[in-house]
């Protein structure tokens, strides 16, 4: 499956951004899809899950309440609503999928997702 993520871009602290992240080359079916952000000079973080089928939600503690995942089965398409931005929000922020519907733990792991977008710029000023 191809992942083209977009929707990144430049936003005052307080302010709100929603990624996108377009799948083409297969329906997400039973996958888990998921947002990594990452941060010069950090591993790239675990942000979001989503299993596609259920609906099934998990988030970063960082990011939790302020951020929400979804997905859209029709326009094969999955969401990162982010609110309340922060400057420590600051990243690359990619979309990721996995052809399982993986349990909590492993949905927080980057090493269980083949496929993954190209990135997407956020930038939160304060």
């Amino acid at each position: 499956v191809q992942l083209q993520a977009s929707g990144g871009g430049l936003v005052q602290a307080g302010g709100s951004l929603t990624l996108s992240c377009v799948a083409s080359g297969r329906t997400f079916g039973s996958y888990t899809v998921a947002w990594f952000r990452l941060t010069p000079g950090k591993e790239r973080e675990f942000v979001a899950a989503i299993r596609w089928s259920a609906g099934i939600t998990s988030y970063a503690g960082s990011v939790k309440g302020r951020f929400t995942i979804s997905r859209d089965k029709v326009k094969n398409t999955m969401y990162l609503q982010m609110n309340s931005l922060k400057p420590e929000d600051t990243a690359v922020y990619y979309c990721a999928a996995a052809a399982y519907n993986l349990v909590l733990s492993a949905s927080r792991d980057e090493a269980y997702y083949e496929s993954w977008g190209q990135g997407t710029q956020v930038t939160v000023s304060s």
